[in-house]
């Protein structure tokens, strides 16, 4: 019996090293680029100020994640880091990387950039990820099928606010947006849930940039002044819901305006992809993680990083390949799913290439809630009650 086992044994350990072996021979090496622009603009916040590994932070702790599981499979995993500066061309930075053998892109850039890196990617077999652009017009009108979006879209984040609010009874709002177009984008958004969930918007009002420093040039004199005056004489309304995507104004609001009436949007309630402040669902070692590595805390561009990288990493073991065709094809399928500490496992929408993903509802102290809210159904996913659905999509994937 004894001379058995040792045989057994000694059979196991052969065909153990046999497969390590052959998983050394059939090695898989997945490289991957970030371009992304910075984030120069003056917050109202000197905490919002973003730190230089903006983004790109959470990529590499995700490096690290696929790293772990990929050394028993042969697969390594890394990433290349493309910061543009003012007046750099996103394609030359696609082109360098290509001839580096990057053939998988982290893009964290303008919506119209995007587009331009898509159609020059289209016929090269480069499938990019979008992880910082909100525009509901690259998964609608202006879809392309080599770009997967991670972040939420605007009407994502609409309808995660627009549950919350509807849930709480809160249906009169007063909408305030910026002068920038970024802002209409993003009330464009607001309107349509409200109208989507039963709210309604009893005015809107503009708050014009005229420039200025956010910090410098409104102390907080100044400012209580002058917001109560911005937002009197409204129609009795039950929230103020604020469109500020160029950071302009929003912040200002909480506790400043004319009547007593809660902030939700742009500042106050924020709808977020992740937020700092998030613990639930196992979310508290992954922001330990992420501490101990970017010694802050992550942030929704950081996760939306972490969360594309996570998804190469799923699809690289799943095929055991690095050829953006393949991982393509795995993600878009019924078999992908990716768990993302948000208490519902993620997957892609077919049609238009979106993540689905819970809304954070947060105030930059605590995560208030989490959308979809109880009640709100879907034939498919409950997920796909935030944003536009199949039936409603301009997408024709091309």
């Amino acid at each position: 019996m004894r001379r058995l086992v040792f045989l057994a044994s000694l059979l196991a350990l052969g065909q153990t090293a046999g497969l390590v072996a052959a998983r050394a021979d059939d090695a898989v090496e997945v490289k991957v680029g970030f371009i992304r622009a910075p984030h120069v603009r003056e917050t109202i916040s000197i905490l919002d100020i973003p730190a230089e590994d903006d983004a790109i932070a959470g990529a590499r702790l995700a490096v690290e994640d696929n790293n772990t599981t990929g050394r028993f499979l042969g697969q390594s995993f890394s990433i290349e880091d493309r910061l543009l500066k003012a007046g750099d061309d996103p394609l030359a930075a696609m082109n360098s990387l290509v001839e580096h053998g990057v053939s998988l892109l982290l893009v964290d850039l303008p919506a119209a950039q995007i587009l331009a890196l898509a159609d020059a990617a289209k016929s090269r077999n480069i499938l990019l990820f979008n992880v910082g652009a909100p525009n509901d017009s690259l998964r609608e009108e202006n879809c392309r099928a080599d770009v997967i979006h991670v972040a939420p879209s605007h009407s994502m984040l609409a309808d995660g606010l627009a549950q919350y609010l509807v849930w709480k009874q809160w249906k009169r709002w007063l909408l305030m947006k910026g002068s920038h177009s970024e802002d209409q984008l993003f009330a464009d958004a607001l309107r349509r849930s409200a109208r989507k969930f039963g709210a309604k918007i009893v005015e809107e009002r503009v708050y014009e940039d005229t420039g200025g420093g956010r910090r410098s040039d409104s102390g907080s004199v100044q400012t209580q002044r002058l917001v109560p005056v911005a937002t009197q004489s409204a129609p009795a309304y039950d929230v103020l819901v604020a469109a500020d995507e160029s950071e302009v104004f929003a912040e200002y609001l909480p506790y400043r305006t004319f009547d007593p009436r809660p902030v939700a949007g742009s500042a106050g309630l924020k709808p977020l992809s992740w937020d700092p402040t998030h613990e639930q669902w196992g979310a508290i070692q992954l922001q330990n993680r992420f501490m101990k590595l970017a010694a802050r805390r992550m942030n929704a561009r950081d996760n939306q990083a972490w969360v594309a990288m996570r998804m190469i990493g799923e699809a690289a073991t799943r095929t055991g390949s690095s050829d953006p065709k393949l991982l393509r094809e795995y993600l878009i399928g019924p078999e992908f799913s990716i768990a993302a500490f948000k208490g519902q496992k993620q997957t892609l929408r077919p049609w238009n290439l979106q993540l689905r993903q819970p809304i954070l509802l947060g105030d930059g102290r605590m995560i208030v809630s989490v959308s979809p809210q109880e009640g709100y159904l879907h034939q498919n996913s409950e997920l796909d009650t935030l944003g536009l659905d199949q039936p409603e999509t301009k997408c024709k994937l091309q």
